[in-house]
C-alpha cells in the first residue's frame, strides 16, 4: 500500500466512542522502522507524536503501560492535554512534553497497539521486519556494546507478540524492510 493510501486510510478512521482525537498506533518490535514511518504520518497528518520509549528503558522494556494510559490516553480522550516527563534512559533528566489534543495524535512504538491500548485507538498499524534487520539497526544506533540489552529486549518483545499477536489485530500490516 502506498504512503497516500496509508494516510487516507487514517484520515477515513473514526475515533473511539466519546473521542474526538483519533490516535493512531504504529506497532512493531524494535529496529522494525516504527519511528520513520510515524515522522512521516505525523507530518502528513500534522499530529504529534508520543513515543512508547519516552515510559520504557532498559530495565523496564513493557510493563510501563498503566502510565502512559494515565497521562496521555486518558487526558487526550477527555479533549485534555497530556503532560509526561520522558524517560532517561540513563542520560540528564528531560523536560515535561505536553500534548495538546487534535485530530491526530501518533503513538510510536514497541506494543502501541497493545489490548489495554486499543479502547483509544482509532487505527492501527504493525511494523514487520526480519529480527536479523531489527537487530543490525539497533545495534548500529546504540552500539555494539548493547547487545546483551538487545537480547534482553528482543525476549520482552517475543513474549508481548506471543501473547497479544498484534499483527492479527491490526488495521494494516506494513514491511519495514523495503529500504534495508
Amino acid at each position: 500500500m502506498d504512503c497516500a493510501s496509508v494516510v487516507e486510510a487514517i484520515r477515513s478512521a473514526t475515533p473511539p466512542a466519546g473521542m474526538k482525537t483519533r490516535v493512531v498506533a504504529i506497532d512493531g518490535p524494535g529496529g522494525a522502522g516504527k519511528s520513520t514511518l510515524a515522522a512521516h504520518l505525523a507530518r502528513e497528518l500534522d499530529a504529534p507524536i508520543v513515543h512508547t520509549d519516552d515510559f520504557a528503558s532498559w530495565d523496564n522494556p513493557l510493563e510501563w503501560w498503566p502510565d502512559l494510559i494515565e497521562t496521555v490516553l486518558r487526558p487526550i480522550a477527555a479533549a485534555q492535554p497530556a503532560r509526561y516527563t520522558p524517560t532517561s534512559w540513563g542520560g540528564p533528566a528531560k523536560a515535561q512534553v505536553v500534548i495538546e489534543p487534535g485530530d491526530f495524535v501518533v503513538l510510536d512504538g514497541v506494543s502501541a497497539s497493545r489490548a489495554a491500548f486499543r479502547p483509544f485507538l482509532a487505527f492501527s498499524i504493525w511494523v514487520e521486519t526480519p529480527r536479523n534487520v531489527r537487530l543490525r539497526r539497533g545495534l548500529q544506533r546504540d552500539g555494539a556494546h548493547a547487545r546483551a540489552d538487545w537480547d534482553r529486549w528482543m525476549a520482552e518483545e517475543d513474549a508481548y507478540v506471543e501473547r497479544e499477536q498484534p499483527a492479527a489485530r491490526a488495521d494494516l500490516v506494513l514491511r519495514g524492510d523495503v529500504s534495508s
